[in-house]
């Protein structure tokens, strides 16, 4: 193939990239095909989709127009949990060769199936992921998302294998031999959560390692929300350009969107991902430009096809030309999902919003948790902090000036007063995956 034989020189076009190019009406005529067939495999194959089908007097023959999508029925969470384990199953188990399955903190984990074709489909996007930030043949990626049953690690490794860079598939932990390989190796990317960056950051000044020395050069990262100030930080203290790759194991695992060079806001691989914004509360469509929760409907995926899924997060599409030249649409990234909120004393909170707040303060650190609990029937939050050791080690005022900052620019953007502790560094509970940012006492 010609994608295996293409040595693209830095900068360089790939052909993986290609679909990213479509016109629109070429890119619409793909997409309405691919929905035709999608709709009909979960109609003729999955009971709980042809039910729900029926129930709107809907078949496949319905679907006429691309707009036509939103006659059809969402797709949430719970459905893969009421069907566990494969009652959402398109194809028969002889024609799946990969099984995942969620972390999922509560109750059984949601398991999701790869044909052959849907494994191919998931590196040719994760190709164009890794494309599209900046990576090319040549390229040393270190892949530290983690392997198993989490999509991450093995979504990574083989779409870097596809673009022909060379994969170090170390997975997560083992912060000190992370350091190690990225020198020794010469690794110019690498994948993880950023979380766990800004741990491998912190470490590695301990090690005595300038990471601005290292020949990194970029950071792909994903699996959590991140702010622009927590990239602010990370590409100041390591010398690198970080992007933000978005994908969820219920549609395919990584390599949904990606940003590119410019990056304002994530590309959708819409020729194999249709994106839908809606209103969380009345599930009505909303045009591009307004903010709403994110509908993916998987148009090429055969094991498992996703109708209309609901993901929870919350974000906008942006349809105006990007100036990388990719016609694919973008969407902003995301920085809350309508799920993870709570309500303190009336007011809507995300962490997010926390992770913002402090890391527009001086002498703070992106490493915080939100601890909720209730007092006397009325719930309380508290938010602890690390503050550089610079601070730590100063005089009380000094303590007091950080702390007074940080309340007044919490207060500012959640409107209401919240308990605060400013801690020592390294003292709040670092992660290798995902980072747990609230602690719910109640």
């Amino acid at each position: 193939m010609l994608t295996e034989l293409w040595n693209d020189a830095e900068g360089g076009f790939h052909p993986a990239s290609a679909p990213d190019f479509l016109p629109g009406t070429a890119l619409k005529q793909v997409q309405l095909r691919r929905l035709r067939a999608v709709v009909s495999l979960a109609y003729e194959n999955v009971a709980l989709f042809r039910a729900r089908m029926e129930e709107r007097d809907l078949t496949p023959a319905s679907i006429q127009r691309i707009e036509d999508i939103q006659q059809l029925p969402f797709t949430v969470k719970a459905d893969l949990r009421d069907t566990y384990p494969f009652g959402l199953f398109a194809t028969p188990m002889s024609d799946v060769v990969r099984l995942h399955a969620s972390s999922g903190t509560t109750g059984k984990p949601i398991v999701v199936a790869y044909t052959r074709e849907d494994v191919g489909v998931w590196s040719e996007v994760m190709a164009r992921t890794l494309a599209c930030c900046g990576l090319h043949r040549g390229d040393i990626l270190q892949n530290a998302f983690g392997y198993g049953l989490f999509t991450g690690g093995l979504g990574a490794h083989y779409g870097a294998e596809a673009l022909g860079a060379t994969v170090v598939p170390i997975s997560g932990g083992n912060s000190d031999r992370q350091i190690m390989l990225i020198r020794d190796f010469g690794v110019s990317a690498l994948c993880c959560t950023p979380s766990y960056f800004t741990y491998l950051i912190e470490r590695a000044a301990e090690l005595g390692v300038d990471m601005r020395s290292l020949p990194l050069r970029a950071g792909i990262f994903g699996a959590e929300p991140w702010t622009d100030g927590m990239r602010d930080h990370i590409e100041a203290a390591a010398g690198i350009k970080a992007y933000d790759i978005y994908g969820l194991s219920e549609i395919i695992g990584p390599g949904v969107a990606s940003e590119c060079s410019a990056q304002q806001g994530l590309h959708i691989f819409e020729d194999h991902f249709y994106p839908e914004i809606i209103d969380p509360e009345t599930g009505e469509a909303l045009p591009d430009g307004e903010e709403g929760e994110l509908v993916l409907t998987t148009l090429s995926k055969k094991a498992m096809p996703m109708i209309r899924y609901r993901t929870r997060d919350i974000t906008s599409l942006i349809s105006e030309p990007c100036e990388c030249g990719r016609t694919i649409r973008r969407m902003r990234r995301i920085g809350r999902r309508s799920d993870d909120m709570f309500i303190i004393r009336g007011v809507n909170v995300f962490p997010s919003q926390i992770e913002a707040a402090l890391l527009a303060v001086e002498g703070t650190l992106p490493h915080y948790q939100i601890i909720l609990t209730r007092d006397q029937g009325l719930d309380q939050m508290s938010v602890e902090v690390e503050v550089t050791p610079e601070v730590f080690s100063d005089k009380i005022r000094a303590l007091e000036d950080v702390r007074a900052r940080l309340a007044k620019a919490i207060e500012h953007i959640l409107g209401i007063r919240v308990g605060l502790r400013l801690v020592e560094p390294r003292s709040i509970a670092r992660s290798e995956g995902k980072a747990k940012r609230v602690i719910d006492r109640r």
